[in-house]
């Protein structure tokens, strides 16, 4: 059976697209795609639907969130807290897959940040 091999791309909708790139790539690393798209290091995916009626993404119209790996979140956390961008954690988020810490997109979209465990 063929199967994909990763995620080729996340696609939203944006007031304003061009300002939401720059913020992503100024904050997270996540390159704009022109002229050259973001490469993401291989590693672990969770792809999961979620209950209809989740309150896990924020808002009830909340259709998607999206969760970046990273190496070091307390070193992230304090990086995003020094530019001014509120940084949500909760211990009983955490869990044996690893530590995890909640931040909103200037557009109020929901990104989780994930260490996981080695």
């Amino acid at each position: 059976m063929e199967k994909v091999n990763g995620i080729g791309g996340v696609f939203f909708r944006a007031r304003d697209p061009k300002a939401l790139s720059a913020w992503y790539e100024k904050h997270l690393g996540v390159d704009y795609y022109d002229p050259v798209p973001w490469k993401q290091r291989e590693g672990y995916t969770v792809f999961a639907p979620f209950a209809e009626d989740t309150e896990y993404f924020g808002r009830a119209d909340q259709q998607w969130m999206i969760n970046f790996r990273v190496d070091d979140l307390a070193a992230m956390t304090a990086q995003l807290e020094q530019a001014g961008i509120t940084v949500e954690a909760d211990p009983d988020w955490d869990s044996e897959v690893g530590k995890f810490a909640r931040i909103h997109d200037p557009e109020g979209n929901p990104i989780e940040l994930w260490q996981p465990n080695q």
